[in-house]
């Protein structure tokens, strides 16, 4: 079995291009996808006012984390909005502002809303310091302004909101989907292709030849079971390691975890691709069924799109029958929801049942075909 690993190490270091390509297909569709949809509005505002004043309203306007705000000018404003290319535009004044719309939609309301609620906290600000200044003096009026400057950036203590939720509320995050979707869908590939080389290497007569040699028949299964397994754990946890540590991409704090919850995945996909091997008969057949099946996995097991939001029950019914479907669950019941590994027991029994019985019936037909 160590000649095998050994053998199977040498041709990957002179032939790595299998592994390499869909490991960059990976990230660039998982970025793809996650830029896609993430949806930043940008509401173009012009002003008047100094630059450094308009700079504070815009830092205090995007610290809600719902739009964009982007200077220009005024005739660049009104032609976006007048176009329809931006849904609302603002101009900033120094105690009021203008909300400018050609009609009015949902987010226009929420902007107008998310600027008022900046000028309502900025004049709550300037009416303490003028009534200080009007009863007390020029100089506790310009103690208050420090104070209340100085617990803007320092504040006493802080509130931290949350939102209740039910056990079955669906927590959609299109970033980490795009990301377990693609990861998961673009590995069956490569484990796959590490998998038919054992039908290539037996009609080749490579197996013939070894079995002549010491190595029993159970070594040459395992050796290439393993490095199949191998090479698919390693290129997922190379790819979530890029988005982690690379790209900053939060894992909740369950980077590691999702590392040790991806061992069901991988082996189900091997055994599966054994069972692909078994049943075709030649290199035509592999490379028509392969896609078939890898396409079907990831659509109907939530690759391309949250299941949360399928409303058939003959897809749902049918996603129950696919690893990919468990390994979605995997990662986001980890990341997304926060489950224990003892909620994400479920999923890793079946996808280790699935490793089992496809494992079983591939190399059962494998060698009937060769009897």
């Amino acid at each position: 079995m160590i000649g095998v690993l050994t053998a199977k190490l040498r041709l990957f270091i002179r032939k790595p291009w299998l592994f390499l390509m869909v490991s960059i297909l990976s990230v660039v569709f998982a970025m793809l996808i996650s830029s896609v949809n993430k949806q930043t509005i940008v509401v173009p505002v012009y002003s008047a006012l100094p630059e450094s004043e308009v700079k504070e309203i815009i830092r205090s306007l995007e610290q809600y984390n719902l739009f964009s705000f982007k200077r220009m000018k005024k005739e660049e404003v009104e032609k976006l909005v007048g176009e329809g290319k931006a849904e609302a535009g603002v101009e900033l004044k120094k105690d009021d502002f203008r909300i400018i719309v050609a009609s009015n939609t949902p987010n226009s309301y929420l902007v107008q809303q998310t600027v008022q609620k900046v000028y309502a906290k900025a004049l709550q600000s300037k009416s303490i310091i003028d009534q200080v200044k009007e009863k007390q003096g020029e100089s506790s009026a310009k103690q208050v302004a420090k104070s209340l400057a100085e617990a803007k950036n320092d504040p006493v203590f802080t509130v931290e909101t949350k939102h209740f939720r039910a056990d079955e509320t669906v927590i959609i995050n299109s970033k980490m989907q795009s990301i377990f979707g693609s990861v998961l869908f673009f590995v069956i590939y490569t484990i796959a292709y590490n998998v038919f080389n054992i039908l290539m290497e037996k009609r080749n007569g490579i197996w013939d030849r070894m079995i002549l040699s010491p190595v029993k028949k159970w070594e040459m299964y395992a050796g290439n079971l393993i490095y199949s397994f191998a090479t698919g754990y390693i290129q997922v946890a190379l790819i979530f390691a890029v988005f982690h540590f690379v790209f900053d991409v939060d894992f909740s704090d369950k980077f590691w975890f999702v590392l040790v919850l991806l061992i069901p995945y991988v082996l189900a996909i091997v055994a599966i691709s054994i069972f692909i091997v078994g049943i075709v008969n030649n290199e035509q057949q592999f490379h028509a069924v392969l896609p078939l099946v890898s396409v079907s996995m990831a659509m109907l097991g939530g690759a391309y799109w949250p299941l949360e939001i399928v409303s058939s029950d003959a897809l749902l019914l049918l996603s129950k029958f696919v690893p990919v479907t468990y390994g979605m669950d995997l990662l986001k019941g980890a990341v997304v929801y926060g489950y224990s590994f003892s909620d994400l027991l479920y999923p890793m029994s079946i996808l280790f049942l699935m490793a089992v019985v496809f494992m079983g019936l591939g190399i059962n037909i494998m060698e009937r075909k060769r009897a």
